[in-house]
């Protein structure tokens, strides 16, 4: 048996690949939309991809379903009760499917995340046929946590319901499976899918019956009031993206092929004049020394295309403001979450605007001590930190705002007139977006705390123990 895990950091999403290594047979669970690395490792073994499976509409990332059917002919696999615009097999319980002599798959039908989630079985009878040795579970089992069951709420189900089902699907079907099945979820730490996700990549159905919170013996109703309590905010692209992975769609490389190309400054700012956003991808430092006036700072180094997903406008045109060369992976990583509206990537990137001084926007950054330089002075600025509500509520600076970043252009309201203003995160990464949005906004009497509060307390600065929460909306 061959099973491969791809991590994709910046979504903390994984996929996978199966085979049967004597009939060179292979799946691929979940794939991300730049399909490049499943091809190159079917290659690499002598593999043929013949099916793609979805274990459900995701709705942080665009799959790469289509682009697998239509580059390599891979028939597509759903849930038995998913509804698509593209022919697909349902995958049913009583169905299992045979990739070659040694490794099948068995399907779970498995709601609560999604209606028409499955979770699959992996048998290898060259260890033992009957138990299965792995268990690939979508959204419905996390390490550590379960899939939030509120993102279907616009669709005619409660996240009651759906809360419901997923009782059910973990006590019923996941938790009955032998103890040291390997369980394989489609996200880690860092997806908004849950909100209580470990680092770890793999763990056992055993394990989760011992450590995830979720897995504890509990009432029904417990367990409904557990797991719809203090999800994080939705990003509005979630509902976009499970509802293009419904239906037919362009790949990503026939996209990318129409969208990658240059333009001149002056038609870059044509377009933004009439509406397009300009989307700076360099790192915040070089985004505060200069930009081109009015860009929003989402840097190719953090967690980009879900930052991008947040404070973009998903129906707008995007021009890409990139350093030479990476114009490509800003698209591709956009393409990701089906953000396809680009209209193309300044040509020459930020040095084209450079000596234009009119076209020209910096923000000032302070170091730690001239941030408690100013906070000590007789007219101290007022501190935002757009961190998440529990990173806040773990230690801030004293007097501190938590506005988080995916709130801050509905809250500027929140923030004090009148007053300077600190901005800050945890690095610096979150709070460059910020700033960027904010002078977009036309906010101009504020500075960036360089290096975030880990630059603070790495002086043995003080921050405060939580006095409760600032801004309820979590990040």
């Amino acid at each position: 048996m061959y099973l491969k895990q791809y991590f994709l950091g910046c979504l903390a999403h994984a996929s996978y690949m199966i085979a049967d290594e004597e009939s060179k047979t292979a799946a691929v669970v979940d794939p991300q939309r730049d399909i490049g690395q499943y091809l190159e490792d079917a290659v690499a073994n002598g593999f043929t991809i013949r099916h793609v499976f979805l274990t459900h509409f995701h709705a942080d990332f665009v799959a790469g379903h289509l682009d697998l059917r239509d580059r390599v002919g891979a028939e597509v696999h759903l849930g038995a009760k998913a509804e698509a615009e593209y022919d697909f097999s349902p995958a049913r319980e009583d169905q299992p499917l045979a990739l070659g002599p040694t490794v099948r798959l068995g399907f779970l039908e498995t709601p609560g995340h999604t209606p028409e989630a499955i979770s699959i079985l992996v048998f290898d009878s060259a260890q033992d046929g009957v138990k299965p040795r792995a268990v690939l579970t979508g959204d419905a089992l996390f390490i550590g946590d379960v899939g939030r069951p509120d993102l279907m709420a616009s669709v005619g189900v409660t996240s009651e319901q759906l809360a419901g089902m997923l009782y059910d699907t973990l006590h019923q079907k996941l938790l009955k499976l032998p103890d040291d099945t390997l369980l394989y979820p489609a996200h880690g730490a860092g997806s908004l899918c849950g909100k209580n996700m470990s680092s770890e990549t793999v763990s056992t159905i055993g394990k989760q019956k011992q450590f995830n919170y979720a897995c504890q013996p509990m009432t029904r109703g417990d367990f409904i009031r557990l797991v719809t309590a203090d999800q994080p905010e939705a990003p509005a692209y979630f509902s976009y993206d499970a509802t293009m992975n419904r239906r037919e769609h362009a790949s990503l490389d026939s996209v990318l092929a129409a969208v990658l190309r240059p333009l001149s400054l002056d038609e870059a700012i044509r377009r933004a004049n009439a509406g397009a956003q300009l989307l700076d991808t360099r790192e915040p430092a070089h985004f505060a020394q200069g930009h081109i006036a009015g860009s929003v700072n989402v840097g190719l180094g953090g967690k980009y295309a879900t930052w991008c997903g947040i404070v973009l406008d998903r129906a707008r045109p995007i021009v890409i403001v990139a350093d030479p060369g990476r114009e490509n992976e800003a698209a591709m990583r956009l393409g990701r979450i089906g953000f396809d509206q680009i209209a193309g990537y300044v040509d020459g990137g930020f040095a084209a605007a450079a000596a234009e001084p009119s076209l020209v926007s910096r923000v000032e950054r302070v170091t730690p001590a001239q941030a408690a330089e100013r906070l000590a002075s007789s007219a101290p600025p007022v501190v935002v930190d757009v961190r998440g509500p529990g990173e806040w509520e773990a230690g801030h600076l004293e007097g501190s705002l938590n506005i988080p970043l995916p709130v801050l252009k509905r809250s500027l309201d929140d923030i004090p007139a009148g007053r300077p203003v600190l901005l800050h995160c945890q690095s610096g990464y979150r709070s460059m977006i910020a700033a960027s949005l904010l002078l977009r906004e036309g906010v101009r009497n504020f500075m960036d705390l360089d290096g975030g509060i880990a630059a603070w307390t790495k002086e043995d600065r003080p921050v405060a123990a939580p006095v409760g929460a600032g801004c309820s909306t979590a990040n």
